[in-house]
């Protein structure tokens, strides 16, 4: 039985102006500067439509924002801090998951109908994770000013009142037009709405703040609402982001071939236009000499020292995208090469190692398109089924991928089953149980050059990852370089600390009147 949310507990909310403001980032930088002070601390999102998700011990699937939301507490993540996942499926609508689990397709027009369900499961999830706490730190999502949403609003303010939640209303001023932003959502909330919202946060500002001070003063004097503080833009932070629009707007990686004179690692990955899971190369991007690259077209590929095909939400269309633009030919002549020649690499995760195989079967229609054909590039055949995989695993490479066995670990998000031809590969991961987790094929010279695996987040181990990279350096004549450490927690408390510098935690407890 569920008791009622406890009048002790706090509750913090961060609403943007729009998708992308920052506000998962803004809400994890709350989080570690609340546990911090000793506070126990639980992040809350109660409808995160996503492609970046995370497995839990348990083998639910969350968000993968509150997932880091929960590292920033200190916590293990929990299925209830982010209790309605939507992962869109292409035009059949998006895939739904209660509490961590698989619950059928909701289509767009649909959800006017059920939002009264999902309504009850997150008032539920979150009476009792607000139980366990002292303060909750809530993120909203897109804009609470779209007024055409607002009937069936479960994720801004509904929540914000259910939850009696000080609401912080943040602009991205990187953008432009921040004050119009936060005065013209303001101006489309109702009276009601407008006074849940306790003040503004401007993020993502470079330049000098005060002359930000007219236009700061002028906003206050007309909505009446203080401005808590200006973040500024913070560089090189390597956390995941909560979806794909960064990777998509190429604020993260580039898509120009590197210079030849160049001394770095160039690995290239297909931007597909159902990728998922684009956290998996967070760990990629902050190693030393190592230059990641978006491929969009043929033409951009020039020569990469390693070609990865991310995971994908819609393997077969992925596919017929592929088709349809000629990069599978593109994908198949660089796997060729890199055999023939023994240099190169082509990785695939998840959705992109079934791409490498020789045939998709969908015949529940899961993804919409039936049976199709694949790279051919591994003696692999995936067949889709309803039950869903969701699990935690950890494991080694073989000798085969790394001179010596090192750890490796991640989790599977896959509706595929693979079988494949073990005597024509190699396996290059196994899990501790022994059972395999990857497998590869050789060149003439016993060298893998082609690989996948259904691991997410395989590269976050920081001495496979060494070992992969010096591997690819060798093959490029490049000299062995050392690994930066993949440390969360470190960028974590650089988030806060840069974040508490323009609002200091006094203003918030005094907000949430704590102390």
């Amino acid at each position: 039985m569920h008791t009622a949310t406890s009048h002790k507990v706090k509750a913090l909310m961060l609403q943007g102006t729009c998708s992308n403001a920052g506000k998962s980032l803004l809400a994890a930088a709350f989080c570690r500067m609340l546990a911090r002070a000793g506070l126990r601390t639980v992040p809350f999102k109660a409808q995160n439509m996503s492609l970046n998700s995370f497995v839990t011990r348990q083998g639910g699937e969350m968000g993968r924002a509150q997932a880091l939301q929960a590292e920033a507490c200190f916590l293990e993540p929990d299925v209830r801090m982010n209790p309605v996942l939507l992962k869109p499926v292409s035009g059949l609508g998006s895939q739904l998951l209660l509490l961590g689990k698989p619950s059928g397709m909701l289509r767009t027009k649909d959800f006017q109908y059920f939002h009264y369900d999902l309504w009850t499961v997150i008032q539920n999830a979150y009476r009792d994770l607000s139980a366990e706490a002292d303060v909750v730190v809530l993120e909203g999502a897109g804009s609470p000013a779209e007024i055409n949403l607002r009937r069936h609003d479960i994720v801004n303010m509904r929540m914000a009142r259910f939850a009696k939640a000080q609401v912080l209303l943040c602009a991205d001023i990187d953008r432009g037009g921040a004050f119009a932003a936060l005065l013209g959502t303001m101006q489309l909330l109702t009276p009601d709405e407008q006074k849940l919202v306790r003040g503004f946060i401007l993020n993502k500002f470079r330049g000098d703040k005060s002359l930000l001070a007219p236009a700061i003063k002028s906003i206050q004097q007309k909505s009446r609402r203080p401005f808590l503080g200006v973040v500024p833009w913070i560089d090189d932070l390597n956390l995941p982001d909560e979806d794909s629009v960064s990777l998509k707007r190429g604020e993260r990686y580039t898509s120009a071939p590197p210079p030849s004179y160049a001394h770095v690692l160039d690995l290239a990955i297909l931007d597909l236009p159902h990728v998922s899971n684009a956290t998996d190369f967070d760990a990629l991007s902050q190693e030393k000499d190592v230059r990641i690259r978006l491929i969009q077209q043929p033409q951009d590929f020039a020569t990469p020292h390693c070609l990865i095909l991310p995971g994908t939400r819609n393997t077969s269309e992925d596919l017929e995208y592929l088709r349809r633009t000629g990069l599978d030919t593109a994908i198949q002549r660089y796997a060729h090469t890199a055999l023939k020649y023994g240099q190169g690499m082509l990785i695939g995760i998840c959705g992109g190692f079934q791409m490498l195989g020789k045939e998709l079967d969908d015949p529940l229609g899961l993804e919409g398109k039936g049976r199709c054909l694949g790279l051919g590039l591994i003696p692999l055949i995936t067949k889709l089924s309803s039950r869903k995989t969701l699990c935690r695993r950890q494991g080694f490479s073989t000798k085969a991928l790394s001179s010596i066995e090192l750890p490796v670990f991640g989790y599977e998000i896959h509706h595929g089953k693979s079988t494949v031809q073990e005597h024509l590969l190699t396996t290059v991961l196994r899990a501790d149980d022994g059972s395999p987790l990857g497998y590869g094929v050789r060149d003439s010279k016993g060298h893998v050059r082609i690989w996948g695996t259904y691991l997410h987040g395989i590269f976050d181990s920081d001495s496979f990852r060494q070992a992969l990279c010096n591997s690819l350096r060798a093959d490029a004549g490049l000299p062995a370089a050392d690994s930066n450490p993949y440390a969360r927690h470190k960028s974590l408390d650089r988030l806060a600390d840069c974040v508490e510098q323009a609002i200091p935690l006094t203003k918030i407890l005094s907000l949430l009147k704590i102390g």
